[in-house]
């Protein structure tokens, strides 16, 4: 049971973490999109402002090579999302004949959830008490005590009390020796055996074996519990460092918005170039799949700490049986 528990929250966390990444790479489309729209609509302008003489025909050689960059990132995009694709359907265990070409819709985009978070030591007390890892090792412990009960067994004194009843019939052939035994006559015999190990090396070394791997089993376990609080501790300081991630490409975002603003103005007074219009571009186009890619990995950071703290499937609406 704490195999399956433990399996069972494994394909949890990868069939999540795999629908973040088609989410993103879907997201990644809809941008690439998007900025190649915002190119092709930049090459008109500069096709114009060519045809009235305020531009030189060079300016457009840097629009065509702008678009032809968005174009190459938007065809490898869609090729990151068709392997994901794959791979989602193939976690999903659909029960349909050549499920490789179905649609997939997604139901929610990745957002940025409204998660209180606990302490990291009630964190780290979840995972040292629902951890399949633990609960399995703790059950080898458990199994443990009994073989030490089972060898100590053999190093005791046995004595053993033994009654015999039956009934026995006597004569000069074997079928006269069956009819006497239906007479009313009964044996019957009693006794008591004692055995005491003198030395008795084997049981005693069976026996210490077990006792040294008890000792040996809940150091490992130690040594468990110890790895457990590490994973915890490490996945509590990822969700916080993604959430501040966050914050940071959101504020890198909006300066980046101000840049190609600027740029836009300058390049309309002639006082840029196309070059530096479409580097600012280019920045803002990162900024955004920035954005983007930090709330993933933050909802990410969410599955890997519930699943080392062994509260992927409850969270998840999922359930064992006991």
């Amino acid at each position: 049971l704490y195999e399956v528990r433990g399996f069972s929250e494994s394909l949890v966390a990868t069939v999540e973490k795999t629908y973040l990444d088609y989410a993103l790479a879907q997201s990644e489309i809809e941008i690439y999109r998007e900025s190649l729209n915002i190119a092709e609509r930049q090459k008109n302008e500069i096709m114009e402002m060519i045809k009235l003489g305020k531009l030189p025909e060079s300016e457009l050689v840097a629009a065509m090579a702008e678009i032809a960059m968005r174009q190459e990132g938007l065809i490898r995009v869609q090729s990151t999302v068709e392997k994901i694709k794959l791979q989602l359907l193939r976690l999903l265990s659909l029960s349909v004949k050549n499920p490789w070409d179905l649609e997939i819709k997604l139901s929610y985009d990745p957002a940025i959830p409204d998660v209180k978070m606990d302490t990291v030591d009630n964190h780290v007390d979840l995972a040292l008490n629902r951890r399949p890892d633990i609960g399995q090792a703790q059950l080898k412990i458990d199994r443990g005590e009994i073989e030490i009960v089972r060898t100590k067994n053999g190093m005791l004194p046995k004595m053993d009390l033994f009654i015999t009843l039956g009934k026995t019939g006597y004569a000069g052939s074997l079928g006269s020796s069956a009819e006497d035994i239906d007479k009313n006559s009964y044996d019957i015999y009693g006794g008591i055996t004692l055995e005491y190990p003198f030395g008795n090396k084997g049981a005693r070394a069976m026996h210490q074996t077990a006792v040294l791997t008890k000792q040996q089993s809940e150091e490992a376990m130690e040594n468990l519990r110890e790895l457990a609080e590490v994973d915890v501790r490490s996945a509590y300081i990822e969700v916080e460092s993604a959430k501040k991630q966050i914050e940071a490409t959101e504020a890198t975002y909006k300066l980046q918005e101000e840049k190609l603003r600027i740029e836009t103005e300058k390049f309309r007074f002639g006082k840029s170039t196309i070059l530096l219009v479409a580097q600012a571009q280019r920045d803002l186009l990162e900024s955004r799949i920035a954005t983007t890619r930090a709330i993933v990995t933050y909802l990410k950071s969410f599955v890997d700490l519930y699943r080392l703290e062994g509260s992927l499937l409850e969270r998840r609406g999922l359930s064992l049986a006991e």
